[in-house]
């Protein structure tokens, strides 16, 4: 079905709908393995920081070959390839409490990811092939904050019941792997055949005008691990939170985020992603030098659980990149190019984590003092971008050599 002709059928089975129903269950088993895990690998098998280093490393290598996602959609739909991923990464969830031993754990983290990145990648690509360059940011605000509100659903549900019926590991990765995977099959059966307006290239798209692109993308991806990896696991190691005190402070990232990302994609509609982008590479720079702040000058609890809501509030503003991308870049490489950036995003997360692990045991502050030191270089690359980016000024070195502004 043509995406014109789509816009005669109701609501539910529209493609917009299709991509916030995903947008909700990807975090379903995302965020429930995300809120036990540190946890759960430091009472199953024993993890410190190189383990758990390397267990982030292990879980980003899918990231880092995101770019099979070109030869796949040679053969599959990507509104199928999707759904599959997702499938894939609930299925996987369900059953990581079966395996509670450093192998076990790595293998059923390497499945997940897959189906996580190779899903992600894809969503991606749909979201800016599907959604107009005018709806974008709006668009994007909404699919964030329902995405938050799925990661919020898994978190209450934690809150509620972890404690009050003493639930075990495997209990609880079942029914959020499972409820991914229910909605998994529903999408695939309830929703028509989505045709793209442009058809993708089938192959990787590397383009010199792209740089600033791939440039913010690599930064970017090298800085988010450092918060993935040992944001939330230092409030377990130094803190002693447990399970539910974790699942409290996501519950508050979350509400702050479904609050706060309609209202940025608003504001990236009226100031540009320059303006935005520069918020949130500003803001995290002060975060991380902040965290490191925490070891060095013995803050306390309060300010790191502070610190890691509005670490959460700026990230929220990464859609910017994807609507300079797609306001920049030819319709048929939206795909292949959503590939490329995954595995650019990753190239740095395959062996950071695992490095900084053992950097992580003998000088904590210091791993954060790197992020803010990224988050730096990050902010300054952002004045590069104009203030209308569109094809043939990607850049304020654009047109032909000519410095421009806008």
């Amino acid at each position: 079905m043509k995406l014109a002709d789509a816009e005669n059928l109701g609501f539910w089975r529209r493609p917009i709908f299709l991509l916030f129903l995903m947008a909700a269950a990807m975090p379903l088993s995302f965020a429930t393995w995300s809120a036990l895990l540190n946890n759960f690998v430091v009472e199953a098998a024993g993890f410190d920081g190189v383990g758990i280093g390397w267990l982030h490393t292990t879980r980003e290598i899918p990231g880092f070959l995101a770019i099979g996602v070109i030869l796949l959609i040679v053969f599959i739909r990507e509104q199928y390839l999707a759904l599959s991923s997702l499938f894939l990464l609930g299925a996987a969830t369900a059953v990581v409490a079966l395996f509670p031993t450093h192998g076990g754990l790595l293998a059923t983290t390497m499945i997940s990811s897959v189906g996580f990145h190779y899903f992600e990648t894809v969503n991606q690509s749909l979201q800016l092939q599907w959604i107009s360059k005018e709806n974008a940011p709006r668009m994007l605000g909404w699919i964030v904050a329902i995405g938050s509100g799925g990661s919020l659903l898994a978190y209450v549900l934690l809150v509620l019941t972890w404690k009050t019926f003493d639930l075990a590991y495997n209990t609880v990765y079942m029914a959020a792997g499972g409820a991914t995977v229910a909605i998994a099959l529903y999408c695939a059966i309830a929703f028509p055949k989505f045709e793209t307006p442009n058809p993708q290239k089938t192959r990787m798209v590397l383009k010199r005008r792209y740089w600033l692109y791939y440039a913010l993308t690599f930064v970017a991806g090298a800085r988010r691990q450092i918060f993935v990896v040992f944001a939330a696991f230092m409030m377990v190691e130094r803190f002693g939170f447990e399970v539910h005190e974790v699942t409290v402070l996501f519950i508050v990232n979350y509400v702050a985020n479904m609050v706060a990302a309609p209202l940025m994609g608003r504001a990236v509609a009226i100031f540009g992603e320059r303006a935005a982008l520069a918020v949130e590479y500003g803001g995290l720079t002060l975060v991380f030098l902040a965290y490191g702040g925490i070891y060095y000058f013995g803050w306390g609890v309060i300010v790191a659980a502070g610190l890691y809501v509005v670490d959460h509030l700026f990230f929220a503003l990464a859609f910017a990149l994807k609507t300079y991308f797609q306001k920049i870049a030819d319709p048929g490489d939206i795909a292949p190019t959503a590939a490329v950036s995954f595995t650019i995003n990753h190239i740095a997360a395959v062996f950071l984590p695992a490095l900084l692990g053992y950097l992580w045991v003998t000088s904590p502050g210091m791993v954060f003092g790197l992020a803010a030191a990224m988050a730096l270089v990050s902010l300054l690359m952002v004045f590069m971008i104009p203030r209308h980016p569109r094809p043939g000024r990607e850049s304020i070195f654009s047109a032909g050599g000519r410095f421009v502004q806008d």
